[in-house]
């Protein structure tokens, strides 16, 4: 970068991440550009909701405009920020009462719309990045899938867990499978529906611990349509090329998600469609609670999803360059912390501060991006292996190991004191 010219950053990839951390260097006035692959999301976990908890709705907070953020606000669903474990017959184990401060429940369309709101052409669609080139005189060129090149001071690789500019510059760090696979669906909260549904399944989320094997996450989406301009909170492209409750953004719901690892399915998953996999988990819960069979019986089959869990292997760290790498790009985790996308976006936060900061010439521009890296990859990686120890857990074949978590679960329920200690920090990241 010349001493006397101002920064351009390039993001690879139009995620929560990217998109966060190109609307902070905006209104910073630093000048970036996001080269987004597609015009739509369309893949399948679009369709569901996501949990900001209190460091990732701080860092939209710093990121967005005052008036973004409280767009934000007023269309994340509404109801308790508590959180329960019951057995598969639906007898309770335990509830915990999170901090209403900062945890928002939010449609992934919902904040991939407000996130582009005051982008505009910033944003480059149908420009997937395919590679890049750090050229001689320090800037970095990002070639694209047509044959294009754009060029920059600096490339983030904010690309998903398939990240190609990952591929290029760390070809060792690696995303694999855990052999964990989730099938997930959705269950629209009419009103004719809801009163069909047991309350506590609307009330709250809600993790169920059958005796070992498998579990299933519950969780309602309540919202009240909000009103906001420019079509923000309303149906997008995606609605329109596949109608149907899987991309309607206007129906409250309640999302489930049962998990066992592959083998525990004893079929070919990938062979199935929507309908046969809703009535495999149907099959697979057939002894389980009445409400909870209701629950998934009479989801429309054709939002049932099957997600095979992945993970990134945590690697050393390496010398800074005018290339980094942003949320699932390097350290992409399992869902079953629920923390993926606020690591993304505690990452977009910090470094937006280094950027901004070799902007102004404050910081030499590899110096900032090297602080970034080594705090990153310190949060990034634990929050890896945290959420690859919880899902392990989550489907483990020890019942011993399960009839203690359970016993544990009821002994601090009956001490509050206990609970509020050991729960002090659930649901953050």
């Amino acid at each position: 970068m010349a001493t006397n010219e101002p920064l351009h950053v390039l993001i690879a990839g139009g995620g929560i991440g990217g998109l966060a951390l190109a609307n902070g260097l905006r209104r910073a006035g630093v000048r970036v550009t996001v080269l987004e692959r597609d015009r739509h999301r369309i893949d399948r976990l679009q369709g569901f909701r996501i949990h900001i908890d209190p460091r990732g709705s701080g860092a939209l907070r710093e990121l967005l405009a005052p008036e973004l953020f409280s767009a934000f606000v007023a269309a994340a669903g509404k109801g308790g920020n508590g959180f329960g474990f019951v057995t598969e017959q639906m007898r309770e184990l335990t509830r915990v009462r999170m901090a209403e401060q900062g945890h928002y429940g939010v449609s992934r369309i919902t904040l991939r719309q407000i996130l582009l709101a005051e982008l505009g052409d910033i944003v480059r669609f149908d420009s997937m990045v395919v590679g890049f080139e750090r050229r001689g005189d320090g800037t970095v060129a990002a070639h694209l899938a047509d044959g294009d090149a754009v060029v920059g001071d600096v490339l983030v690789g904010a690309d998903g867990g398939g990240s190609r500019v990952r591929a290029q510059y760390l070809p060792h760090a690696r995303r694999v499978e855990t052999g964990i696979v989730a099938v997930a669906g959705k269950y629209a909260l009419t009103d004719e529906a809801r009163a069909r549904l047991d309350p506590r399944l609307v009330a709250s989320p809600l993790s169920v611990l059958p005796p070992s094997g498998c579990g299933m996450f519950v969780a309602p989406h309540e919202f009240d349509p909000p009103e906001l301009p420019g079509g923000v909170g309303g149906n997008d492209g995606a609605a329109q090329r596949y109608p149907g409750l899987l991309f309607d953004n206007t129906q409250p719901y309640v999302f489930w998600a049962y998990a066992a690892r592959r083998e525990r399915y004893g079929v070919d998953l990938e062979s199935f469609d929507p309908a046969g996999l809703h009535r495999l988990v149907g099959e697979l819960t057939a002894g389980w609670a009445p409400e909870l069979r209701r629950l998934i019986g009479e989801s429309d089959p054709e939002t049932t999803t099957l997600l095979p869990i992945r993970t990134s292997v945590p690697i050393e760290p390496w010398s800074a360059t005018t290339v980094t790498l942003l949320g699932d790009a390097i350290h992409s985790m399992t869902p079953f912390r629920g923390i993926g996308a606020n690591v993304a976006l505690r990452d977009a936060q910090s470094l937006c501060r280094r950027l901004i900061a070799a902007d102004r010439r404050e910081q030499g521009l590899v110096a900032a991006i090297g602080d970034y890296e080594r705090e990153m990859i310190d949060y990034g990686f634990a929050a890896v292996r945290s959420s690859l120890a919880a899902a392990e857990q989550a489907v483990s074949d020890s019942r011993f190991g399960r009839e203690a978590g359970k016993l544990f679960f009821r002994t601090v329920n009956a001490v509050p004191a206990v609970k509020r200690r050991v729960f002090a920090e659930f649901g953050t990241s």
